[in-house]
């Protein structure tokens, strides 16, 4: 049975949106800002887990986010590996993704996700795909929790669980720091109470 982890990266107060600038956000771009000299650190981590992963899934939304940035991704290495790997792209919509090697999941998601993990062996990364990542732990479909924390507080913008009203528990698997600014923290999802 495949592992779902959902990696990601964040700020401090949990800000996961426009991490680029690209979606003309006043507070986008805080990737680019504040990664600064540990963007080797950040790239070596990222190139690692792509290459132990087994598959990708995606909602709609990353799915089209990713297909537009693959071209100039900021790493060939990285990016030759997330082609080539399978991925799963969730949506209610799309009869085909942007992506290639991807198949759509349509219809009810949980069983739809959980047909997949049933499937595959191996971890299946969940990039981006806020709105997924919210449905996964709400349904107890989440394994795993990956966050890069960015040292800075925005105040404003989506967050990873924002007013999810669904508390869930979580055992922390591993903390570390990534350079000298970024903090890579892993939590395992725990079945409720």
């Amino acid at each position: 049975m495949a592992k779902i982890i959902i990696s990601t990266n964040a700020t401090l107060d949990g800000v996961v949106q426009d991490p680029d600038g690209k979606e003309g956000t006043a507070f986008g771009g805080w990737f680019g800002q504040h990664v600064g000299t540990d963007f080797d650190a950040w790239s070596e981590r990222e190139i690692d887990e792509a290459m132990h992963a087994d598959a990708l899934l995606l909602g709609r939304r990353s799915d089209a986010w990713f297909a537009t940035r693959m071209p100039t991704a900021w790493s060939a290495e990285w990016a030759a590996r997330i082609t080539s790997l399978p991925k799963y792209v969730v949506s209610s919509t799309l009869e085909r993704a942007e992506l290639s090697n991807a198949t759509v999941l349509g219809g009810d998601v949980v069983r739809e996700v959980s047909e997949l993990k049933r499937r595959l062996d191996g971890d299946i990364l969940v990039y981006g795909s806020c709105q997924l990542s919210h449905t996964l732990v709400a349904q107890g479909l989440a394994d795993e929790l990956r966050v890069v924390v960015f040292p800075v507080v925005l105040g404003t913008g989506k967050r990873l669980f924002g007013g999810s009203g669904n508390a869930k528990p979580v055992r922390l698997i591993s903390t570390g720091q990534l350079g000298n600014g970024l903090v890579l923290h892993s939590y395992a999802f725990l079945a409720a109470a």
